[in-house]
């Protein structure tokens, strides 16, 4: 599983013409699966993701959470994430997990992050458009196939 996480003073996520979902201060996050991803990556992530100090303190330093400053996440599912670029200049997105599956874990992913922190998510395999006023910038890429480095 792989993600990328954006700090934002406020997104938005527009689906046919009207917007679907919004938030205020927190963090965007879009998010891809491949064949080998578990419920074990998902949690992963999600700890990752709700735990990640990247909000100033009093001291302008981060070291506050999206549970810290009682932020919401924005959850994009985006299969583009896992784009194998290294031949020619069209990507292929074989790696990508199918969308069937992909929209099972995509729903178990969202309901375990609201279970910590308010999600709203976007509409799987849907065309969005979405609005980001991104804070910092902050972005973050997050693998789980990653975690033991």
């Amino acid at each position: 599983m792989r993600v990328v996480v954006q700090k934002v003073k406020k997104a938005s996520v527009t689906i046919n013409n009207e917007v679907y979902n919004k938030i205020d201060e927190g963090l965007v996050v879009f998010s891809c699966f491949t064949m080998e991803d578990t419920i074990e990556d998902i949690d992963y992530i999600v700890r990752k993701i709700t735990n990640l100090r990247i909000f100033d303190d009093e001291n302008h330093v981060m070291n506050k959470s999206v549970i810290d400053v009682k932020g919401s996440i924005l959850s994009i599912s985006q299969f583009t994430l896992y784009a194998i670029t290294c031949n020619g200049n069209r990507p292929s997105y074989t790696r990508a997990l199918n969308g069937e599956d992909a929209t099972k874990l995509y729903d178990i992913f969202n309901e375990k992050l609201n279970n910590i922190v308010n999600t709203y998510p976007g509409i799987f395999g849907s065309d969005m458009l979405v609005s980001i006023e991104n804070n910092g910038p902050t972005t973050i890429i997050i693998d789980s196939k990653n975690k033991n480095l």
